[in-house]
């Protein structure tokens, strides 16, 4: 079974995202990498999507919602557990929540999560209107509700996660993995480019997966992530 971990299908509110408004941004970031975007991500079109899945061999895909600043693009939740009603057995939901708004951010997990179709959370504190760290204390309740409820957390940190390195750096999601060890962290962007840093916190805190998604190809410390 493949699994395509962080995937933005070509529907509903991702059509909104600068992965799609902005193909000349993406051709050139997928260039840097020696690849070319798929036919689908061109043209916003979400059964060719799922034919390009089937060619591939991607039985599921995990999909994220996103809460981050205007240019990025936010897709709500609604919107994730709708793609995950429309396509049964095709995608994982993940929700996503802006840990700047405690109140909501809790309320969502407990209606998406809880008590809803969507299996995890997912934040991307660094890439925020107002950026912050993952290991913010702010963020620190709904960290703490996530381990009282057995919710995996997606955290990004690695590559463009926030105006400068420093927001990757994997001494964050260490802090992080270290205060709360019964919650399971999933770092995507896998602390790209901190490689060597962020496989010895793998490798100390049992509860850290790595998903290093697009900086698994063509990019200097790939051969360390397969080590």
């Amino acid at each position: 079974m493949i699994i395509d971990f962080r995937l933005r299908p070509a529907t509903r509110g991702f059509l909104n995202m600068h992965i799609f408004r902005n193909q000349e941004r993406i051709a050139s970031w997928s260039g840097k990498l020696g690849m070319v975007p798929p036919p689908s991500a061109k043209q916003g079109d979400m059964e060719l999507m799922l034919k390009e899945m089937e060619e591939g061999g991607v039985t599921l895909g995990v999909v994220p919602g996103r809460q981050a600043n205007a240019f990025m693009g936010n897709v709500p939740n609604e919107d994730i557990a709708a793609i995950v009603a429309d396509y049964p057995g095709k995608f994982i939901g993940v929700a996503g929540i802006d840990p700047t708004n405690r109140p909501k951010a809790l309320e969502e997990i407990e209606r998406f999560v809880v008590n809803g179709p969507l299996k995890a959370v997912g934040m991307e504190p660094g890439v925020l209107a107002s950026p912050m760290y993952a290991d913010d204390r702010r963020i620190y309740p709904i960290y703490e509700y996530c381990a009282e409820h057995g919710i995996p957390v997606l955290l990004m940190g690695g590559g463009g996660n926030g105006p400068d390195l420093s927001h990757s750096n994997p001494i964050i999601i260490d802090r992080v993995c270290g205060d709360f060890p019964e919650m399971t962290v999933i770092n995507t962007h896998g602390g790209y480019p901190w490689v060597t840093e962020i496989l010895f916190v793998a490798f100390k805190r049992p509860n850290l997966y790595l998903c290093p998604d697009m900086y698994m190809y063509n990019m200097p410390g790939v051969s360390d992530y397969v080590m």
